[in-house]
């Protein structure tokens, strides 16, 4: 009987090459082969949470799943859904389009305050 094992376990660390400058606790997005950047407006490519800072070409330990601490681009209330907000950070959107949603913020942040987010 075959078998299959995952090579990430859900809210595991992962290492991949930046992309771009990155700076710890940016919101980071898959931008090509095994590569990340901090996450555009909007994006769909959203794969988690930079551990530290990179210079391009750097590898980062990319934190997915699990509660994440992200910078809040604008208001956000405890209850909210999140997307991807510019330059890695998240934002407060009550009826993500199909794809974006990032999470729920577990508390209430003002905008470049600190939200705790519960990454689905």
């Amino acid at each position: 009987m075959a078998e299959y094992l995952p090579l990430y376990k859900p809210g595991q660390a992962l290492t991949l090459k930046a992309s771009a400058v990155t700076v710890a606790g940016q919101v980071v997005m898959v931008t090509g082969v095994n590569t990340v950047g901090p996450c555009a407006a909007a994006s769909v490519k959203v794969v988690g949470v930079a551990g530290f800072d990179a210079a391009i070409n750097d590898y980062v330990t990319v934190y997915a799943g699990g509660v994440q601490v992200c910078t809040a681009s604008g208001g956000i209330t405890a209850g909210d859904p999140v997307v991807a907000g510019a330059a890695g950070t998240v934002v407060s959107s009550a009826v993500p389009p199909l794809g974006q949603r990032v999470g729920v913020a577990l508390n209430t942040a003002v905008d470049t305050a600190k939200v705790r987010v519960l990454f689905t």
